[in-house]
């Protein structure tokens, strides 16, 4: 029997990038070693928001979470000895995408790449970043503005390239459901298309160009058979909106491309080998039906619930990729989903209630006047409030969380300190040093080459003179932003400069607007917490008890703070939560004058070490002894040792899943640090 021309398999990624631009660097050129097919760069936190490593916002975040890149040097650092021509690189960089492109496209030009073979992905969806990530800096006008003149610069000199990945993977991650993802991210791509259209930047027989550069970036979950309806229902939506709104004639251009990472929120602490088979059904959800297959996969490692993934675990998941795609018949056969009623019944359903949400938001004015009313951010803090709920009641059952709890010893994490990798507390320093030294020794002459290429450059300070001066207009942003980088200018100089100009954007939170989503009733256990949250606020005679909820750092993963604050709230606490991105010293500022009983810091990017104890010391150096500190986070066990050594009074991690039983142990820290005598409450 005669093999059946098998297909070519989906672009495998790994996310990776940490420490520094010379160990990502590293990493990268071991994974392509290892038959990884394409890059996915991690950027760390201070790059996403534009700051410099020796901003005050970016202590304790520098390499912790991705690779800082804070100008030419570091980008041709990173990319050292692998040729950008021959690369498929997806950079995961939202409000800071533009700048990030420039330093990539002017390293390729550097190596001789001619820049319209240059193919990847720039993430560029900043909707999603003021609704569940929260690397967003301008407004949503000039956002928006950014992109539209990304997608037309790139449209017309790097051809190749996807300008954005609309990104609904995140969404999943801050609660969506399957209808909300799909209408939340349609809607985004239909606000972008349409400024693009605005602009005039293109001329109308060249539109389906654009079009057909739109990409998707989307969450696969472990309900892999919803999952993969869910990519036919985008798929369906998809080509109907190219058609009927932007008039696509051209079956290619209205194609629907999309990368997945798989769901990272289901990812357990808890018996976390439970994580291996869970990521494979979801990357099955993305791969099994040809006619919706993912054009490029990435998986989390079993162990990103712990920490950061050791090269190791990242080369399991990539074998996972490599299992599939090479020893499976998977791509041998047409799509084995064709003709099922089971499926096509629940895709339509799917793309119908998709498409009146979408009506909803149109008739809201589109996708950045429902992100600036707060109505999807207050729907997304709703559905994962209705999520959380459904875990803790036993109804949504998680296997090692809240069923099958026992278990045996297990060898993967017996030794904790080693089953993650650490980023060295060094690494921080050495690159604000060298920041330091790069500002210093970049030449200041408006004459000058670089390199021995052909270019010349203006100072520093032109550059960001004239990216001002186009900022202010209406002029396409990217080539000021491309002379910014020839001159050496930072990531903190070029967002600042367009601060200057822009202004700064604090996302709605969501959680005033978030209803009840466990009741009270007599019995419950949200009563009973209730009932001591009452109490304590008598015993103290100080009215409500106030609860104040803190984001330090550049962490805007801002779900479980959210959780948290809706909670305290339903039982009973006066809560102050003021959202992302705020410095020990605002939140020690705003603990004093809100005259707080306790203070909870929720923190996931690992910079928790330097900054929770940061908050602990200015909160007692200003007299406020009384005041417990409660941290939460992925903390591995000996930094929680470490903080609880240090003072603060308790650490929860993903583990501690029961809300309620939360908010019931800050009542019972509240109570220890007034010298109150312990409930017997249950809680």
């Amino acid at each position: 029997m005669t093999e059946r021309q098998k297909d070519r398999p989906w672009l495998m990624r790994t996310y990776a990038g940490h420490s520094t631009a010379e160990a990502s660097n590293e990493l990268y050129r071991r994974n392509l070693a290892k038959g990884q097919t394409g890059l996915s760069v991690a950027f760390d936190l201070p790059t996403q928001t534009g700051y410099d490593p020796d901003h005050i916002l970016a202590r304790g975040e520098v390499g912790r979470v991705g690779v800082p890149v804070s100008h030419l040097g570091d980008m041709r650092r990173l990319f050292q000895d692998i040729p950008l021509e021959q690369m498929n690189t997806s950079m995961t960089i939202n409000a800071t995408a533009m700048w990030l492109l420039a330093l990539y496209q002017v390293v390729a030009e550097e190596q001789g790449a001619d820049i319209t073979q240059l193919q990847g992905t720039t993430q560029n969806d900043i909707v999603k970043e003021y609704l569940s990530r929260g690397t967003h800096v301008f407004p949503p006008g000039p956002s928006l503005r950014l992109t539209t003149d990304m997608i037309t610069y790139t449209v017309a000199n790097i051809p190749k390239w996807n300008p954005i990945n609309i990104c609904s993977y995140h969404l999943q991650e801050a609660g969506a459901t399957p209808v909300q993802e799909v209408a939340y991210a349609m809607s985004t791509a239909i606000a972008v298309l349409d400024a693009v259209r605005a602009s005039g930047q293109v001329p109308e027989e060249k539109f389906g160009d654009v079009v057909a550069r739109i990409s998707f970036f989307v969450n696969a979950g472990v309900r892999f058979i919803e999952e993969m309806c869910k990519m036919r229902a985008f798929g369906r939506i998809w080509d109907r909106v190219a058609r009927e709104r932007y008039g696509i004639s051209n079956p290619k251009q209205r194609r629907f491309r999309y990368g997945v990472q798989v769901n990272s929120l289901g990812l357990t602490e808890a018996q976390p080998e439970n994580n291996v088979q869970r990521i494979v059904l979801e990357m099955l959800a993305v791969t099994l039906s040809k006619d919706a297959r993912a054009r490029a996969v990435q998986l989390p490692a079993w162990n990103e619930a712990l920490g950061l993934p050791r090269p190791w675990d990242q080369q399991w998941s990539l074998r996972i990729q490599q299992v599939l795609a090479h020893e499976s018949d998977l791509l041998e056969y047409e799509d084995i989903f064709a003709g099922s009623h089971v499926i096509e019944a629940k895709v339509d359903a799917l793309v119908e209630e998709s498409l009146a949400e979408m009506d909803r938001i149109e008739q809201m004015g589109g996708a950045m006047a429902a992100v600036e009313s707060g109505y999807l951010k207050a729907q997304l803090v709703s559905s994962h409030a209705e999520r959380r709920a459904r875990i803790e009641a036993g109804e949504d059952k998680i296997i090692g969380v809240n069923v099958f709890e026992t278990t045996e010893p297990n060898p993967l994490t017996a030794d904790l300190d080693t089953a993650i990798m650490t980023v060295d507390p060094a690494v921080e320093a050495r690159v604000v040093d060298a920041i330091g030294a790069w500002r210093t020794t970049r030449q200041e002459s408006s004459d000058r080459q670089g390199l021995g290429d052909p270019f010349h450059f203006p100072t520093v300070q032109q550059a960001l003179d004239r990216l001002k001066e186009v900022a202010a207009g209406t002029g396409n942003l990217m080539e000021a932003t491309l002379e910014c980088a020839r001159s050496g200018v930072t990531t903190g100089e070029w967002a600042g400069a367009l601060r200057e100009v822009f202004g700064e954007f604090r996302a709605p939170t969501g959680v005033s607007g978030a209803p009840v989503a466990v009741t009270a009733e007599a019995g419950t256990p949200l009563a009973l917490v209730r009932e001591k949250v009452e109490k304590t606020s008598a015993d103290l005679g100080s009215g409500k008890l106030r609860f104040l909820v803190g984001k330090p750092g550049l962490d805007g993963h801002s779900n479980g703070a959210e959780q948290i604050a809706v909670r305290a709230r339903d039982a009973g606490f006066e809560v102050v939560y003021q959202g992302i991105r705020l410095t020990p010293e605002q939140i020690v500022d705003a603990a004093l004058a809100e005259d707080v009983h306790a203070v909870g810091l929720s923190i996931l990017s690992g910079s928790h070490a330097q900054l929770v104890p940061d908050v602990l010391t200015r909160l007692r150096a200003a007299g406020a002894h009384d005041i417990p500190v409660i941290a939460g986070g992925i903390i591995p066990t000996s930094d929680a040792e470490d903080l609880k050594a240090a003072g603060v009074a308790a650490v929860f991690t993903p583990k501690d899943f029961g809300i309620t039983e939360i908010i019931g142990r800050i009542v019972d820290e509240i109570r220890k640090a007034n010298h109150l005598d312990p409930l017997e409450v249950p809680a």
